[in-house]
């Protein structure tokens, strides 16, 4: 099979493009034809060795974790899944070695989910890490409820597009910073946006002067150092950036997988209540540009990698 490898640690330029012997097939696992993947900081980070000290590295390593695609073969204990069936999932173990960027990958059946219907390939490998990472934050860390006041911090970035659509599903008013170009963007999601940037709390206290019940981070530094200042009494703070955030009495969130809640996710999708903006889209071969982009930071909504 084709796919992208790197042999020692390093950034984009150690991205190599080739053959790869097809994954052998565990018990527990499903053979996944890819057809998408996304681009997550993560992936770029682990592969500068950043995640050395806890997730050991089995080279060549095939980087990411995100995949939609088709199931070709399922081990012998599965019965969750047949092939044919469409299948997502954040396709994490307990090492990196055996990635999405692939033609096909053996996932574990609980780093999976059916996909959902309503999206394409390209949509649906853009939800589970992202999507997972808001979904576990709002509904799990903050228990967010309907009525309350969230507020987002880079609400138009890939977490932070599907926070807000999450957060909205959950009944909350969602206040949401971003730069001003993406502002009327973050309106269509239901947020009422914020600027960066000095005065940031004076801005956010003139839509809640009350205080708001819960703070998203999903930049850390500044935004997450500001964010006690702007809670109601007995508001919650979690974090997906800054390990500061328990000094502050808030939660670190650092996103699992899990079936149960990717299934949740497809059922809003679904229902109309939650969708993914694809920003860019590159052939398996274009996979360091990908990376590059992604590292850049500045991108609104998911990139993803496309497999034929």
């Amino acid at each position: 099979m084709k796919a992208i490898t790197y042999r020692s640690y390093g950034g984009p330029d150690v991205l190599e493009y080739g053959d790869r012997p097809e994954p052998k097939l565990g018990a527990d696992a499903v053979l996944v034809k890819v057809r998408a993947a996304a681009v997550n900081p993560v992936d770029w980070k682990i592969q500068a060795g950043y995640l050395d000290s806890v997730l050991d590295a089995v080279f060549p390593v095939i980087p990411g974790w995100d995949v939609a695609g088709v199931v070709e073969r399922v081990g012998v204990s599965v019965t969750e899944f047949a092939p044919g069936d469409e299948v997502i999932g954040y396709v994490r173990e307990d090492m990196v070695g055996r990635g999405t960027f692939a033609e096909y990958v053996a996932a574990p059946v609980r780093t999976l989910a059916r996909k959902p219907a309503s999206l394409t390939f390209e949509q649906a490998a853009g939800l589970p890490l992202a999507g997972l990472t808001a979904y576990q934050a709002l509904a799990g860390a903050l228990e967010v409820k309907p009525g309350e006041s969230v507020l987002i911090h880079a609400a138009a970035g890939g977490v932070g597009s599907l926070a807000v659509q999450i957060a909205v599903a959950l009944g909350a008013r969602v206040v949401g910073t971003a730069s001003e170009r993406n502002h009327e963007y973050l309106r269509g999601l239901g947020a009422e946006p914020v600027s960066y940037g000095e005065g940031l709390a004076e801005r956010v206290r003139a839509l809640a002067p009350q205080g708001v019940d819960a703070v998203l981070d999903l930049v850390g530094g500044d935004a997450l150092q500001a964010s006690p200042g702007l809670l109601a009494p007995g508001g919650r703070i979690a974090s997906i950036a800054d390990g500061a955030v328990l000094a502050l009495g808030g939660r670190y969130v650092f996103v699992r997988p899990d079936t149960a809640d990717l299934t949740a996710l497809g059922e809003l999708a679904d229902s109309g209540q939650l969708t993914v903006e694809v920003a860019a889209t590159f052939p398996l071969e274009r996979a360091a540009d990908a990376q590059r982009l992604n590292a850049e930071g500045h991108t609104r909504g998911k990139i993803i990698i496309t497999v034929a």
